[in-house]
């Protein structure tokens, strides 16, 4: 994303967006802490909202719940509260931990459990452009919830042969949940990820996947790459790891592509 490094990208505050797929490894930690890196470099107010146990999008921004989590988000608390700087510029995060799965069990005993965490999240909107919910990798009441809360949902898809499985299971939950809960709820696009350019394989999914979804799927193709995968035993996103590197460029296109298509 060179063009918009160092300059804010005037784009409409306070956009939320839910990083979701129910397939697990697909990318959507490395997604959702990579864009809110390369957006918080070009001048944005940018905050990573962790609603995994795992805690991997905290662990990969060098951070840890000391206190108060996601957990509390879900229990009242608002972002104000318990956001905590991270040791990038513009970049905000609030932690999990692994209590956060008892909290899925709680809510799903609430009648109004799916929206808890929309309204803790709402006053966040005056103070970040972007929002990014890093969700578990199921259908279950954490992901329900940050689709409730979210006004786009980013679905990174693995370039592998089962890509296409459990989309459209995702595709009937998020117009189930614009039906019933968040009306505004639209998708922002679908993100290749774990690309491997020497195999037909890699080729052949992309190719499926634009097939089925045409205009959904993002330009930009994030690469399988060492550096990717070993920025976050640093605690670092690839913008700062590796920002020379083949995956820090195709985050930051996937970046530029996404802001383009808010305008």
């Amino acid at each position: 994303m060179p063009t918009a490094r160092a300059t804010s990208l005037g784009v409409v505050p306070g956009r939320i967006f839910a990083v979701a797929n129910q397939k697990g490894g697909v990318g959507k930690t490395t997604t959702a802490v990579n864009l809110a890196a390369c957006l918080a470099e070009a001048g944005e107010r940018t905050l990573v909202v962790d609603l995994d146990p795992q805690a991997n999008a905290t662990s990969g921004l060098g951070a840890r719940a000391n206190g108060t989590s996601s957990y509390d988000l879900l229990d009242g608390a608002t972002v104000g509260e318990i956001a905590n700087r991270t040791q990038f510029t513009n970049l905000d995060l609030v932690p999990s931990r692994p209590d956060l799965a008892g909290a899925a069990v709680e809510l799903g005993r609430h009648a109004n459990g799916e929206s808890y965490l929309a309204a803790s999240l709402e006053p966040a909107r005056e103070a970040y452009s972007f929002i990014f919910l890093d969700c578990p990798p199921s259908l279950g009441p954490l992901t329900v919830n940050a689709l409730a809360a979210a006004d786009r949902v980013l679905v990174p898809v693995q370039c592998e042969y089962y890509a296409l499985e459990g989309l459209t299971q995702l595709l009937h939950s998020i117009e189930r949940i614009r039906a019933r809960l968040n009306p505004r709820l639209a998708i922002a696009g679908m993100v290749l990820t774990m690309a491997d350019g020497r195999t037909r394989l890699s080729a052949d999914v992309v190719a499926e996947v634009r097939r089925h979804f045409g205009d959904l799927v993002f330009d930009a193709v994030v690469p399988r790459s060492v550096r990717l995968a070993e920025a976050p035993s640093h605690g670092l996103p690839i913008t700062a790891y590796d920002p020379k590197s083949s995956g820090a460029d195709a985050y930051y296109r996937v970046a530029s592509e996404l802001v383009d298509r808010l305008s």
